[in-house]
């Protein structure tokens, strides 16, 4: 079950794992695509000249495929961690799936997802920091420094090349890694496959890494927890062996479902699009079965969730040599920054 946009993506990605009749046919526009691009990025940084934030650094988390890649968990810990070394760290997002205006708006833990998007709100629940969602990045990273923060995390910022950045973090993931390597239409790409050469790091998630490639693995907690926000968490082993609906609105919804079945649930699968909006009957079903979904998922839920639903939230885990490696980099910009004052 599911709906016509998550078995289109899903067909989608299928194409978009070889060379086949369909890339051929998309190859045409996908040379145009790669093209415009590439225009585009040579104007946007063109325009960034002169372009200042006024923080220690900015960092920014993105990838170079349509669909998820574990940017909200990479960000999520990139924020955790740069608090406990002492920055003041803060999230500009364009906020995909909300209607910010155009001017910005501060996110909060109680802010809509209607209004901010599920991802920033997600963030902003996890981090505490703060969190600003604007479609132009470079206002929403000079009203976090306004805010008192000193490392700008823009999240998604890969494309958004107008925004100056110091570190570039790309995220890829493990499993479709860059489909066939071509552009939009005839493939996954959202610019050339070349952007990877201006990464400073490459973090894959799940999967096997390359040459320089960093693992990061997403950790399930050790219990899940009612998606209304009251009760206990229960942990996973209550639900083995039972079954239960499975619902995913997520770039890859296959991900969480291999995760449920790792924990022995017996999971009738639900996969929605990615940022999908929930209505209350497309997580309630005649029964009386559980119904599990992810933490992105239950942001947008909580205000209609019932006593059986449960979100299940996951980490990033990465190893102490990435940790090392970052901060290290980060003291080196901000040092170099200081010297040209």
């Amino acid at each position: 079950m599911g709906t016509p946009r998550a078995w289109l993506s899903a067909q989608l990605w299928k194409q978009w794992s070889y060379r086949g009749p369909f890339a051929a046919t998309m190859f045409p526009l996908s040379l145009l695509y790669a093209g415009l691009a590439e225009w585009n990025r040579g104007r946007q940084e063109q325009a960034r000249r002169g372009v200042i934030i006024p923080a220690k650094a900015v960092i920014v988390v993105g990838n170079l495929t349509v669909g998820g890649s574990g940017k909200t968990p990479m960000t999520v810990w990139l924020a955790r961690r740069l608090a406990a070394a002492g920055y003041r760290p803060g999230i500009v997002s364009r906020g995909y799936g909300g209607r910010g205006d155009v001017a910005g708006i501060e996110v909060t833990s109680g802010s809509d997802p209607v209004v901010v998007g599920d991802e920033p709100l997600l963030i902003a629940q996890r981090t505490g920091v703060p969190v600003q969602v604007d479609r132009d990045r470079v206002r929403g990273a000079r009203a976090l420094t306004e805010r008192g923060v000193d490392v700008v995390i823009a999240d998604d910022g890969m494309q958004h090349h107008r925004l100056p950045r110091d570190i570039t973090i790309l995220m890829v993931d493990g499993r479709r890694r860059f489909g066939n390597g071509l552009c939009l239409p005839a493939g996954p790409l959202r610019e050339p496959k070349g952007a990877r050469e201006r990464a400073d790091f490459v973090v894959v998630t799940g999967g096997e890494t390359g040459p320089g490639e960093v693992p990061m693995e997403l950790v399930p907690a050790s219990r899940l927890q009612r998606v209304d926000g009251q009760g206990e968490g229960r942990r996973p082993r209550r639900f083995a062996r039972r079954d239960a609906h499975a619902v995913a609105g997520i770039a890859d919804p296959e991900r969480f479902f291999r995760t449920l079945e790792e924990a022995k649930i017996d999971i009738i699968r639900h996969p929605f699009p990615d940022h999908h909006r929930f209505l209350p009957h497309q997580i309630r079903f005649d029964d009386d079965l559980p119904v599990l979904m992810t933490e992105k998922d239950a942001v947008k839920c909580r205000s209609f969730a019932q006593e059986n639903h449960w979100y299940w939230p996951v980490a990033a885990r990465v190893p102490r040599q990435f940790e090392a490696a970052l901060l290290e980099r980060l003291e080196t910009v901000n040092g170099l920054k200081q010297a040209l004052i």
